[in-house]
């Protein structure tokens, strides 16, 4: 029986194990952690004959190697045991790959992109979706890939499709957003139609440099079949038709900014079809039909809307889904409002450009939470942005004493340092009260890892103060209202 390694025990990690063991696979999974919640997971897949290892790496010694290394998206590629196992000739490839492997008879559609990827992979899910394909969103969002690669490969009902299947009739399309880090582990992937967002320097820790984090991304589309371009990304447009001459090109700002003569803009409200030189322009669907606000979002709806016609949607179906769509959580996501204040969820917001793209997406001026677990970048539009449109920023977690001398050094002194996100609700609402801001925004511009485990749970745990800050609020209203008069 052959031998596989997985390392890291979340649900991409956890997913592959289960999907090598189906396939004959002896299979051992490991993983550097240890907690109550992982010792839980060990036993269960213990089981199912899978081993488990907590709070050490695999030993790559004695002549009992493993043929294979699988590992999940958030393990660094170059960590010491899978250079050493590159160096012994064990095949080493990502979670994402192996899905792939299982599920490439199918077509994908592969979204990267530094900002952008979630909202656009959820939308063109969604439309696909109610095109009555059978179209699960995965990777980054959604399930993991290897989950829709065992939905395939059982006979067994899943949570994905609840149905009896086989691999030739499973689902129709895998739509797959795909991180960096998931590119640099497989070799092979290669979509159907592969879309990229936005590109600005994020993740440079692990990369190093700009032009190999570039690079890492440029992989998934040259090797997809089709290819769809944010026109109006600064560093795509830029490299152009010169780079990219076969890609389909879109832009907000209409068809005299396309890059190519083939493309999807957008014109009177309407997003517009250009798919060769000589065919005519045509609508598909209204604008403002989508209710997400910001000219990134009407960017995110080209490029869906492009892979949905791409891959022969009507444009019925995509009307019906725009009109439907309700957002992505974490991203803008409105929580609630309170006495004319909007409390808004943009967790998502990771980097300094994500989160000048969510103050610039709110009315002014605006009460910002901000902080975590600072990155590198330039946060100089970011900055900007925050005196144009912020009339006070409360600082959480380690980036704070650094955000709040950034902040000092170009002149902005309307900042508190809160350190966590349960003082920060309330202050920010009092705030919004002082200087009448319509808006209170989380938009970290961080990592969470400081404070939290992700940037969910960052946001999960923003909705539920804002949400009991709220009715705790009405509940001591309705007692006032309540209460006999002296």
């Amino acid at each position: 029986m052959p031998r596989a390694t997985v390392i890291g025990l979340g649900k991409s990690g956890v997913a592959a194990a289960r999907l090598l063991k189906r396939e004959g696979w002896e299979v051992e999974l490991s993983d550097g952690n240890t907690s109550e919640t992982l010792l839980q997971q060990q036993q269960q897949l213990a089981a199912e004959q899978i081993t488990v290892k907590l709070g050490q790496s695999p030993e790559l010694n004695g002549a009992n190697l493993p043929q294979l290394i699988v590992v999940s998206p958030g393990v660094p590629w170059d960590i010491p045991v899978l250079v050493e196992a590159r160096e012994l000739g064990i095949e080493t490839i990502g979670e994402m790959e192996l899905a792939w492997r299982n599920l490439q008879a199918l077509p994908w559609v592969g979204i990267t992109g530094t900002n952008g990827k979630t909202t656009t992979t959820a939308l063109i899910a969604a439309i696909f979706q109610a095109a009555e394909l059978d179209a699960p969103a995965c990777g980054n969002i959604g399930y993991a890939a290897c989950e829709v690669a065992l939905s395939c490969s059982t006979g067994t009902e899943t949570p994905i499709q609840n149905q009896k299947s086989k691999i030739q009739n499973c689902i129709d399309w895998v739509i797959a957003e795909i991180s960096s880090y998931q590119v640099e582990s497989s070799s092979s992937l290669a979509p159907r139609i592969g879309v990229w967002t936005t590109f600005t320097p994020d993740h440079l820790s692990r990369h190093q440099t700009l032009e190999n984090y570039y690079n890492i991304k440029a992989k998934l589309l040259r090797q997809s079949e089709l290819q769809v371009f944010n026109g109006d990304d600064a560093y795509l447009s830029k490299l152009g038709i010169s780079a990219w001459p076969d890609a389909y090109w879109t832009s907000v700002r209409g068809k005299d900014f396309l890059i190519s003569e083939k493309g999807f803009y957008i014109e009177d409200d309407w997003v517009v079809e250009k798919l060769s030189a000589t065919s005519a322009p045509e609508p598909i669907v209204k604008v403002s039909t989508l209710r997400m606000v910001g000219e990134h979002n009407q960017q995110n709806l080209l490029m869906a809307v492009a892979t949905a016609r791409l891959a022969g949607i009507s444009r019925d179906a995509i009307a019906l889904a725009i009109r439907e769509f309700p957002g992505v959580a974490h991203r803008l996501e409105h929580i609630c409002t309170w006495e004319g204040i909007d409390f808004i969820n943009d967790s998502k917001a990771t980097n300094y450009d994500a989160a000048e793209v969510g103050l610039a997406s709110v009315k002014s001026p605006a009460i910002l939470i901000a902080g975590g677990e600072a990155k590198a970048g330039d946060d100089t539009g970011w900055l900007a942005k925050i005196h144009s449109k912020a009339a006070a920023v409360l600082l959480i977690g380690s980036a704070a004493p650094v955000f709040a001398q950034r902040l000092q050094e170009v002149g902005y002194y309307s900042y508190h340092i809160v350190e966590t996100m349960e003082r920060a609700v309330p202050r920010a609402a009092e705030l919004a009260k002082e200087y009448q801001a319509p808006v209170v925004l989380l938009s970290p511009a961080c990592a969470s890892f400081d404070q939290f485990p992700n940037f969910e749970v960052r946001g999960d745990r923003f909705r539920q103060l804002c949400l009991d800050w709220a009715k705790a609020k009405k509940l001591q209203y309705n007692s006032i209202l309540s209460s006999p008069l002296p």
